[in-house]
């Protein structure tokens, strides 16, 4: 559970660290920041998000909390090279958006007197860096938690309470395997869509043409191409299965266009229709 005594310490203080931080300290909290870029620290520094931050990653000694907003494999790494600064009965987290392999891999080296809670903030935006962070990027967004037979409750319960300091709209529980299945498909697959449409052609004058249609589907094209591949190939199984699917589809409207056959292609519109009206509804 988070009180307001606790030390919470992030590291990675990029869009969604940047984030993390100025939403805490918004609420009261006391924060601290991590990060291997000098920039960041002082740019959180200087808007009074963190209390202090550094390189130097015992700056996390004491902290109860521990936020990682690190690529996944840093994440793994850094925890590896670091937890001996991590304080005994400390609360580990982060927000990588994949998590069968973060589960198994910091279960097989994290200090068993401290403990990690999965969870995946689903919100960002196009640019990167702690100069585009915004907590009101959470307000709208969902939370998942991925919660393991492992985990106790007091660990869950620090994962709610961060949810709610930063105004989450949903909060969810997956397993990691269901969160992984899931983000194949929500998130993931969204973005190679929008990518590989991006590439289709490469008229310099679309922007001249375009309507909101082209423009809302390929928003998330603008996407940082560091991390997306790590994403892709960790979750490589889901993310690839999803792809056929997706391919399967497309044949099928290929179909129906060359042989104009009109009432499969409403039928499948009234059915697309009728599932995409749930996100309004969710929403209010």
């Amino acid at each position: 559970m988070i009180s307001t005594g606790s030390k919470i310490t992030i590291v990675g203080l990029g869009l969604l660290g940047g984030s993390y931080a100025k939403g805490l300290h918004d609420a009261g909290y006391t924060v601290y920041g991590i990060d291997i870029d000098p920039k960041a620290i002082d740019y959180a520094i200087a808007m009074n998000w963190i209390k202090d931050g550094s390189e130097d990653p015992s700056l996390c000694e004491g902290s109860d909390i521990i936020i990682s907003a690190l690529y996944p494999r840093t994440f793994i790494s850094w925890v590896k090279d670091n937890q001996k600064y991590f304080k005994p009965g400390s609360i580990l987290t982060d927000v990588t958006g994949i998590k069968r392999e973060t589960v198994k891999e910091l279960a097989e080296i994290l200090r068993p007197d401290v403990e990690y809670i999965a969870c995946h903030p689903m919100a960002g935006r196009e640019q990167k860096g702690i100069r585009f962070s915004d907590p009101e990027l959470f307000r709208k967004a969902n939370f998942i938690i991925v919660p393991t037979e492992k985990n106790t409750e007091r660990a869950i319960q620090t994962a709610e309470d961060l949810a709610e300091i930063l105004h989450f709209r949903k909060v969810s529980k997956l397993s990691p395997e269901e969160h992984d299945e899931v983000i194949g498909f929500v998130s993931q697959l969204c973005h190679v869509i929008a990518v590989a449409l991006m590439n289709v052609g490469d008229n310099p004058r679309l922007v001249d043409y375009t309507g909101d249609s082209f423009r809302d589907l390929t928003r998330i094209a603008d996407i940082n191409e560091d991390l997306w591949p790590e994403l892709f190939i960790c979750n490589k199984d889901y993310l690839v299965a999803e792809i056929d699917k997706l391919v399967d589809k497309l044949k099928d409207y290929q179909e129906w266009i060359d042989t104009e056959n009109v009432e499969e292609m409403k039928k499948a519109m009234i059915e697309a229709a009728g599932r995409r009206r749930l996100f309004g509804r969710s929403s209010k």
